[in-house]
């Protein structure tokens, strides 16, 4: 199995994928062979990598999104490394996307969350609150980025020259 998986490194490596894509596929074809007790994949075809894709999702409970890695990582061992064409996998059973049902608090929720918190991490959830920032985009603002007199953020790069327009803070005095 190791001089496979060198082979399957090597043709990624040719071919100028991203290392994080190199670990992902490499451990992806190695779960298919284990899945299939170590049988080499030219011994193998469309019913195993149905059969292991079902699994991922049925018994598994994958994410679509990892079926789906899972699906191209083995496609490229197939069609890139071993030269071998699979024929189209009609009877894999798909991973089901979950509905997320996004979460809103109330104005009394958002302030007792903001109550319990204390300091620095009270002042970044004002911020992330009043202003719309992204967490990152909080955490990076600078010190004078802040006119806590006229209730404004002003972003700014480092430099005083690249200021640009201000956002203001949507009445702070009500967290």
């Amino acid at each position: 199995m190791s001089k496979l998986l060198g082979e399957v490194r090597n043709t990624l490596r040719v071919r100028h994928y991203a290392i994080e894509t190199e670990k992902s596929y490499v451990q992806w074809i190695k779960r298919y062979i284990l899945f299939h007790k170590k049988r080499h994949p030219t011994e193998m075809g469309k019913l195993e990598v149905e059969q292991f894709l079902t699994w991922l999702a049925v018994n598994r409970k994958v994410a679509p999104s990892t079926q789906n890695q899972a699906l191209q990582a083995i496609l490229f061992l197939y069609r890139k490394v071993l030269n071998i064409e699979l024929p189209w996998l009609d009877d894999v059973v798909r991973a089901k996307r979950q509905r997320r049902v996004p979460v809103v608090l109330s104005h009394r929720e958002v302030a007792a969350v903001l109550a319990a918190l204390q300091g620095k991490y009270q002042l970044i959830g004002k911020l992330l609150y009043g202003s719309g920032l992204r967490l990152m985009e909080c955490l990076r603002l600078l010190v004078m980025a802040l006119d806590l007199d006229r209730h404004m953020l002003v972003p700014t790069s480092g430099c005083s020259s690249m200021s640009q327009p201000g956002w203001h803070l949507d009445n702070p005095d009500s967290y």
